[in-house]
C-alpha cells in the first residue's frame, strides 16, 4: 500500500476544493472517506459546491428537483451550455489547447485562441447547412482535432454530436447513427495505421447510402482520395461569425455515445450538457488533478467515452494531447515515447499495454524523459496486481498510480484513485466523489469482502438523460433498473473491502458459478496471461444443462509465435491457477484458439462466446462489424459444432 503525502492538499485541486468547503460551508473533514460520506449524504450540497467552485456559468432553481432513479430531475431552472465553459478567460488564448499526433500526418498545435476561431467558422458553416437546435450531426473520424472542433461546434448551437471512429465497418456504424437521424455526416476516406494506408472511401459511400436522413456530407483531408459530392473541411470554415453558445436546460442532449452492440442493436445512450459539464468537471479536477499547466494525454478513439473525458480536460485549461494510429507502433515504448515527447503529466493507458510491456522487459525510464508525468491512468479492464507491482518499481512514488473504472453509461468513472487515497496493491481505491456506489447481494443488501454486484444507490447528473428512440424508458429501465428497483445495477462483480476500496471481478453476466461458489473472470486472466508462451486468454463455464452438477470450465488461450500446448505447458497453468487462485479455478480443458475475440473498444466477448459455444450462429450473437476481428469468433463457432 502506498499512503499519500502529508502535505497532498497543499498543492493540489482536490486541496483547494476542500480548503474552499471549509471556508464557506464551515464543513471540515478528516481524511477522503469523510469527504466522500458528505458528498453523498448531502447530494444537493456537494454537486451545488462543485457548480460555485468551477464558475459554472448560468443560475438555476434548485439542485435536485426529483431523485427518483431513473428520471431525477437535475438543477431545472437552469440554462447553459458546455461548450462555452472550454474557452476560458483571454489570458488563456495563447495557451496551448490542444497537441495531436498522427501516422497519417505531421503534428498539429492549436492554442486556445486558434481553436475557438475554427470552433466559430465551423459554427457558421454548420448554421449555412441549416443546422440548428437539436438536429445530429455525427463524425465518422479519427482521435484529430477537427473532430473536437465540429462537437464543440455542434454543442455551441444545441445541436446534438456523435462518433464513430474509422476503424468501425459500415454496417456498424449505420447500425449506430441510423438511429439518431442525423442530418450532416463528417467524414474522412481513410488513415494510416502504422505504416499502413488504410482506404475507408467504400465504407464512407455505404454509410451514406444507409442514412437517408443525412443532407450533406463534409470531407475532413485525411484519407487517400477526396470524397465525392462532399462539402470540404475548409469550406465548411470558410464563413466567420462570433462564437456564441446558445443556452439550453441542463438536461438538453449534448452527444450521444453508443454501447458495443455485441448482444444486439447497440443503446443509443443520450448525455446532457449540464450533467457532463459538472462530472467532467469533478472527475478532471478532483479525481485525475488536472489544472492549468497540465498536458492530458489518454490513448483512445473517437467511440470511446474515454475520448469524451480526454477532450473535457479543456474545462481545467490543460492541454489536451490527440493521438491516432496504431498505439503500438513501431514498438512497445510507442505510447511512453509520446508522453515523453509531449511532456505529459497525466498518462491515461489500458492493463493489457502495462502488462505487455512488463512480460517484453521494457523500460522507458532507461531512454525516455518521463520526469513531467505524475499521474498514470489505468482503465478498460482491471489492472493485476503484479502491474502495480511493476509499476512501483518503474515510477516510484513520484507517479501516481489510478486504477479506474466507470461506463460508456455515465461518460465517468464510479470507483478510482486521488490524490488523497492511499494506493493498494491490485484495487480500486475508492468511491469516486458524489458516487453512492456498493456491492449487493442477490437480496440487494450490502456486502463486504465478498463478490457482489456493482450498484449506484442516489442519482449522479451523469447518468444518461435517456436512450434515443426508448418508448417509456424500457431499455433503459430493463438495462439497470431490473434487478433492483431504484437502485443502478452496472453490470460489474466487484468485491469492496473494509476499507471501502474495490476489487473488480469481471462483469456479472460473464461470472463463473462452480459448484455454488462465484468465481470472477478477471483473476483468471491475471494469472493465465503472465505465463510467457500466453497472448491471450478467455474463459467460459458451460453450466449442467440439467442444472445440479459442476458443469464444464473451459480455458481458451491464443500463444505466442513458436508455443506449444503441450502436456508441460497445460500443468504450468493449472498449477498456477491452484497455486494463486484455488483448485475450483483449475479448468477442465484448455484449448487453443487463433485469438480471443475483442470489441473494438477491446472487451473480450465472454457472453457471446458463451452463446456460440452453446451452439447459437455466430451472426446472431454478434454483429460482424462490432468486433475487430470476426474470424476469432467464428473460430468458436467451429469448436461448438457437433
Amino acid at each position: 500500500m502506498r499512503r499519500p503525502d502529508d502535505d497532498v492538499l497543499d498543492t493540489t485541486s482536490l486541496g483547494r476544493f476542500v480548503r474552499r468547503l471549509a471556508a464557506e460551508r464551515g464543513l471540515r473533514f478528516d481524511d477522503y472517506d469523510a469527504l466522500w460520506r458528505w458528498s453523498v449524504d448531502d447530494v444537493e450540497g456537494f454537486w451545488a459546491a462543485v457548480w460555485d467552485h468551477f464558475g459554472v456559468r448560468g443560475g438555476y432553481d434548485t439542485v435536485l428537483g426529483s431523485r427518483e432513479m431513473p428520471g431525477a430531475r437535475w438543477f431545472p431552472g437552469a440554462r447553459l451550455n458546455y461548450a462555452e465553459h472550454m474557452f476560458g478567460l483571454p489570458e488563456d488564448t495563447d495557451r496551448v489547447a490542444v497537441i495531436a499526433r498522427s501516422q497519417t500526418r505531421d503534428p498539429v498545435e492549436l492554442t486556445f485562441g486558434e481553436l475557438a476561431d475554427r470552433v466559430a467558422r465551423a459554427r457558421a458553416g454548420l448554421r449555412a447547412l441549416g443546422v440548428g437546435d437539436g438536429d445530429r450531426v455525427v463524425g465518422y473520424l479519427p482521435n484529430i482535432p477537427e473532430a473536437l472542433v465540429a462537437f464543440l461546434a455542434c454543442a455551441s448551437l444545441g445541436a446534438v454530436w456523435a462518433s464513430c471512429a474509422p476503424e468501425f465497418g459500415a454496417r456498424s456504424v449505420v447500425d449506430r447513427f441510423a438511429q439518431i437521424e442525423p442530418t450532416v455526416l463528417l467524414a474522412v476516406s481513410g488513415y494510416t495505421y502504422g505504416a499502413k494506408s488504410i482506404d475507408k472511401s467504400d465504407d464512407v459511400a455505404t454509410i451514406r447510402a444507409g442514412l437517408a436522413t443525412v443532407r450533406r456530407v463534409v470531407e475532413v483531408p485525411y484519407g487517400p482520395r477526396p470524397l465525392p459530392d462532399a462539402l470540404t473541411w475548409e469550406e465548411l470554415l470558410a464563413g466567420h461569425e462570433p462564437l456564441a453558445f446558445e443556452p439550453v436546460p441542463f438536461d438538453h442532449p449534448l452527444y450521444v455515445l453508443f454501447s458495443s452492440g455485441t448482444t444486439g442493436l447497440p443503446k443509443a445512450i443520450v448525455h446532457g450538457h449540464g450533467g457532463i459539464l459538472l462530472e467532467h468537471l469533478k472527475s478532471a479536477a478532483l479525481q485525475l488533478d488536472i489544472g492549468p499547466g497540465d498536458t492530458f494525454l489518454w490513448f483512445t478513439t473517437t467511440a470511446w467515452t474515454m475520448w469524451n473525458i480526454l477532450v473535457s480536460g479543456l474545462l481545467r485549461r490543460a492541454t489536451v494531447v490527440m493521438v491516432d494510429g496504431d498505439f503500438l507502433h513501431p514498438d512497445l515504448l510507442a505510447q511512453w515515447r509520446v508522453a515523453a515527447e509531449t511532456g505529459a503529466t497525466l498518462l491515461g493507458t489500458s492493463p493489457a499495454y502495462l502488462m505487455a510491456c512488463r512480460k517484453a522487459g521494457v523500460d522507458p525510464t532507461a531512454e525516455l524523459d518521463l520526469s513531467r508525468l505524475r499521474m498514470l491512468g489505468v482503465t478498460g479492464s482491471p489492472l493485476p496486481p503484479e502491474g502495480f507491482d511493476w509499476l512501483d518499481g518503474l515510477l516510484g512514488r513520484r507517479v501516481l498510480v489510478n486504477s479506474m473504472s466507470g461506463g460508456t453509461d455515465v461518460c465517468s468513472g464510479f470507483v478510482a484513485g486521488n490524490v488523497w487515497l492511499p494506493v493498494y496493491r491490485g484495487e480500486l481505491s475508492g468511491p469516486c466523489l458524489g458516487v453512492d456506489v456498493t456491492a449487493f447481494d442477490p437480496d440487494g443488501n450490502e456486502v463486504v469482502g465478498q463478490l457482489g454486484e456493482l450498484v449506484i444507490r442516489q442519482p449522479m447528473p451523469s447518468m444518461p438523460v435517456r436512450f434515443w428512440n426508448d418508448p417509456g424508458d424500457q431499455r433503459y429501465r430493463s438495462s439497470y433498473f431490473e434487478t433492483y428497483p431504484g437502485v443502478w445495477r452496472h453490470g460489474d462483480w466487484v468485491t469492496m473491502s473494509e476499507h471501502r476500496s474495490f476489487v473488480i471481478s469481471g462483469r456479472s453476466d460473464a461470472t463463473l458459478n462452480r459448484g455454488g461458489v462465484r468465481l470472477g473472470t478477471a483473476e483468471f486472466y491475471s494469472v493465465v496471461e503472465d505465463l510467457p508462451e500466453v497472448a491471450d486468454s478467455l474463459v467460459v463455464h458451460l453450466e449442467d444443462a440439467a442444472g445440479g452438477g459442476p458443469g464444464r470450465l473451459l480455458l481458451f488461450v491464443a500463444l505466442r509465435g513458436g508455443a506449444e500446448l503441450d502436456d508441460a505447458l497445460k500443468g504450468r497453468i493449472a498449477g498456477a491457477l491452484r497455486r494463486e487462485l484455488s483448485p475450483r479455478h483449475v479448468p477442465d480443458e484448455i484449448v487453443v484458439v487463433p485469438a480471443v475475440p475483442r470489441t473494438l473498444t477491446g472487451k473480450k466477448l465472454e457472453t457471446p462466446i458463451k452463446r456460440i459455444l452453446r451452439g447459437t450462429p455466430p451472426t446472431e450473437v454478434i454483429s460482424p462489424d462490432a468486433v475487430s476481428d470476426f474470424s476469432a469468433v467464428t473460430a468458436f463457432a467451429r469448436l461448438a459444432a457437433p
